[in-house]
């Protein structure tokens, strides 16, 4: 047989010609690569792994209504005018006709009842931010409940925590700017939270509001923000946030085959876009549905703003009714110093104590990082009971946070349950302390018998339902070995303080150290997993239980 040699290099060692491509796309693909270099970068990127678990969506949750708001916000931007100016509505909406607004309630009336499909961009606007702020919220409780925050993620933990400040921060100028009456006692509110900041608040709230409220320029700067300044840094923050993310890898779930070196799961593209692409369709689609069919801050209702005017039952967006809740149930200390009124308050609840929040949540890696001693990279995620003390914590603030969001609607309760709000408010007042005590102390037992029951399951197997009968006519259940997948879940995590890193020890007086003291209570009462001699003698006898069963199967005499 011959072979062909009119195809065949003769580069002399050399490499060999690539052909050029003959397509107009390929001739571009090929023009950009000459000149930019992403071939490369983009072949290694395109093909990275990304492990897959349902619990990773809620991340995605979060930045894909992030992108909702980005569509609809550029498609409200077109017809809402940012402006104080008195105009005389002559709009569609009838009841509102030849009655005095701003400018900007009449376009947002226009946009409502005036532009095709306006009211429906209106309120997925609305639900897309309510569905961001909430999933970054659980997003942040998924990753702490499983060690995702650990080192090298500290300072991706940092971003996550600013985006949902700026998050929250973004949701309320959004929802000022329609100046009817609800977002105008919002703003007015705002307003004396500002004058409540001790010695500068006065001078800060003349500042942004430019004079004495309301002024005419807070909706111009608010619109600013709400569309220029907080976006553009979002933007960059998510941007870094996902770099970081394909930097240091993605986490994840143990289990046979995956270790703290390497990634199990599905590459880039196809798979992973895909899913990724096919889930943005699914968040938006469920925000138009919810856009469509759930009625949201129905500004014709409540009118223009008038300051001499507040509406009944007026309440904020949920993400801010914990603050306000702070707020109901503060009692009213105030103090005087040097000609000033400091008014505690208001100043505590809404302005201290959402600053101290912030910056508790940010640093809690890092606060986790110096108890333990632990300088490991980790990029295996933890079972929350695996580690009781953090996951007792997180749910101990939750219950926090609920207490106070509660609080916020006390008045609807009382309403609801023919109660006294002075009774309701008396005993949220007790249960803002008492409830994360108590959840912290039933969250951190239950986690530890769940250690107990994971470590009796993997060492004498799981209930099969079979039961035998002895020779002496007692009867007992078989218990079958667990699977090879359960039985690394539960056993690849560390032995509790031995796991992390060495302990100061004790002074030179001979005291233990405040971190040596908290790192004893971080361990203390955990389950540690068997050793290797204890789970091989129980395999060991599971075996010989599992072969006499047979047997006994076989001669009839079990049932």
């Amino acid at each position: 047989m011959s072979t062909d040699t009119s195809k065949v290099a003769s580069s002399n060692g050399t490499t060999a010609a690539v052909a050029a491509p003959t397509t107009r796309i390929g001739k571009l693909a090929d023009w950009s690569d000459a000149r930019l270099g992403l071939a490369a970068a983009g072949k290694k990127n395109l093909r990275k792994i990304f492990p897959d678990h349902w619990s990773f969506m809620l991340g995605e949750i979060a930045l894909w209504s992030f992108v909702v708001l980005l569509l609809s916000g550029v498609f409200l931007t077109l017809w809402f005018k940012p402006s104080m100016s008195d105009v005389v509505y002559q709009g569609p909406y009838l009841p509102l006709r030849g009655v005095s607004m701003s400018e900007a309630y009449a376009s947002t009336l226009n946009i409502s009842f005036g532009v095709r499909g306006g009211l429906l961009l209106r309120q997925m606007h609305h639900w897309a931010a309510m569905l961001f702020i909430a999933a970054m919220m659980v997003h942040m409780t998924r990753v702490f409940l499983t060690g995702a925050h650990r080192k090298p993620r500290e300072l991706n933990w940092v971003i996550g925590s600013v985006l949902l400040i700026l998050g929250t921060i973004e949701g309320f100028t959004g929802y000022s700017l329609p100046d009817d009456l609800l977002s105008g006692t919002g703003v007015r509110a705002a307003d004396g939270f500002i004058q409540a900041i001790p010695i500068v608040g006065t001078y800060v709230g003349f500042f942004l509001f430019g004079g004495e409220f309301p002024g005419d320029a807070i909706i111009p700067r608010l619109y600013t923000m709400h569309v220029l300044l907080i976006p553009g840094i979002l933007l960059g923050l998510i941007a870094a946030h996902m770099l970081l993310l394909v930097y240091h890898k993605h986490t994840q779930w143990a289990g046979p085959g995956r270790k703290e070196t390497n990634v199990v799961g599905y590459p880039m593209l196809p798979v992973y876009a895909a899913k990724a692409g096919g889930f943005f369709f699914i968040t938006f689609g469920v925000t138009a549905l919810m856009g469509a069919l759930l009625s949201i801050n129905a500004v014709w209702k409540f009118g223009p703003y008038d300051p001499t005017k507040v509406t009944a039952g007026a309440q904020p967006d949920w993400y801010m009714g914990w603050p306000d809740g702070a707020l109901r149930i503060m009692p009213g200390w105030e103090s005087h110093f040097w000609g000033t009124t400091w008014s505690w308050n208001i100043f505590i609840p809404v302005i201290l104590m959402p600053m101290l929040s912030w910056v508790l949540v940010t640093i809690l890696p890092f606060l986790e990082n110096w108890i333990t001693g632990d300088k490991r990279e980790h990029h295996l995620l933890q079972r929350p009971r695996n580690a009781p003390t953090r996951t007792a914590f997180i749910v101990s603030l939750m219950t926090w946070y609920a207490m106070f969001w509660l609080a916020g609607g006390n008045d609807i309760i009382a309403i609801k349950l023919h109660s006294s709000i002075n009774h309701i408010t008396y005993a949220l007042r007790v249960l803002v302390f008492v409830g994360p005590a108590i959840a912290f102390f039933i969250t951190r037992r239950w986690c530890i018998a769940l250690q107990r029951h994971d470590n009796e399951v993997l060492l004498h197997g799981y209930e099969s339902g079979v039961i035998m009968r002895s020779a002496q006519g007692g009867y007992s259940e078989i218990h079958k070995p667990i699977g090879e997948s359960k039985a690394y879940a539960i056993t690849v995590r560390d032995r509790g303080a031995e796991g992390a890193g060495e302990a100061d020890g004790p002074t030179a007086d001979g005291k233990t150290t405040l971190r040596d003291r908290l790192r004893t209570l971080y361990y203390e009462d955990d389950v540690q997993k068997p050793t290797l001699e204890e789970y091989e003698e129980a395999q060991a006898h599971l075996a010989h239980a599992d072969h006499a069963e047979g047997h006994e199967l076989e001669g009839g005499n079990g049932h």
